[in-house]
């Protein structure tokens, strides 16, 4: 029973992974916490799944699906983001965030209504033991889509000239700026990736939640427990922040009585407040040093 709760763990908390990935790349952009992102990949969840109504297969629809995120993420850093950044003013950027969350999961219910969905699985129904442990199909394929994307975005900071770019405008703007970078592009490409990988992660998680307004709430709340854990500046800490918290949130579910399944965002709340006193800066984060 540990051992399937473990595996279970790590494929839930890869798509925690996934979307603390996404809020990662959004702070690292515009310095700011997007409260609305669950709502962004919940739109992408809700794209797909009408484009599979309309009789698109899965794979497609979740391909339109994050470039309609994308670019939405884009247009939203554009009209709504970045004027206030370049006013460096931080809080009502968040309350816009906040704002733009209550309008999107709105919108999503006058839309598609309230009543639940089913979502295709991306990879389909059947699982397989290995060691006494049942490993669904569908795991599988979350965890290696997952590592695909990280790997994506290794290769894309660490050996392309955007990638370089995003990274010289978030540890020196100014500086970026008088090289000849536009740091607004930048802040713009960062909140498309965003977007994408949002959308890819609700997609993911929609087979097992099912589909619904409400079905990214927790999930975000898991999400920013993970980016806060492994740090709120650093891709890698994410993933394994989202890892860390899913394995723990199912472990404590299984092992702790008082908490069970009705408590367990109440793990995710200790976890946020724990790193924020002893370690801020998360696992994988640095300290920053001012100078007085």
């Amino acid at each position: 029973m540990f051992l399937q709760q473990v595996v279970d763990g790590i494929a839930t908390g890869a798509v925690y992974g996934a979307l603390a990935l996404a809020i990662v790349l959004v702070y690292r952009a515009s310095r700011t916490l997007n409260f609305a992102q669950g709502e962004l990949a919940l739109l992408g969840a809700y794209v797909s799944w009408q484009l599979t109504a309309w009789g698109l297969p899965i794979w497609g629809a979740l391909v339109v699906s994050m470039a309609v995120l994308a670019l939405l993420s884009a247009g939203i850093e554009r009209v709504l983001v970045r004027p206030l950044v370049r006013r460096h003013q931080h809080l009502p950027l968040i309350i816009v965030s906040l704002g733009l969350m209550i309008a999107l999961n709105a919108l999503i219910g006058w839309v598609w209504t309230y009543q639940t969905k089913e979502m295709p699985a991306l990879f389909g129904a059947g699982s397989f033991v290995i060691g006494g442990v049942s490993v669904s199909r569908q795991d599988v394929g979350i965890v290696f889509s997952v590592l695909v994307v990280a790997a994506g975005l290794a290769a894309l900071f660490g050996f392309t000239r955007v990638g370089l770019r995003m990274r010289a405008a978030v540890s020196a703007p100014e500086s970026a700026e008088l090289s000849g970078i536009s740091t607004g592009r930048t802040m713009s490409i960062g909140w498309a990736i965003a977007g994408a990988v949002g959308a890819l992660a609700g997609t993911m998680i929609a087979p097992e939640l099912f589909l619904h307004p409400g079905m990214m709430g927790p999930v975000l709340i898991y999400a920013f427990a993970a980016a806060t854990l492994g740090g709120l500046e650093s891709p890698v800490g994410a993933l394994v922040g989202g890892v860390a918290v899913g394995v723990i949130e199912n472990l404590a579910g299984s092992y702790l009585p008082a908490v069970g399944s009705e408590l367990k965002q109440v793990v995710a709340l200790l976890i946020i407040v724990a790193v924020l006193l002893l370690r801020p800066q998360g696992i994988f984060g640095r300290r920053e040093l001012v100078r007085a």
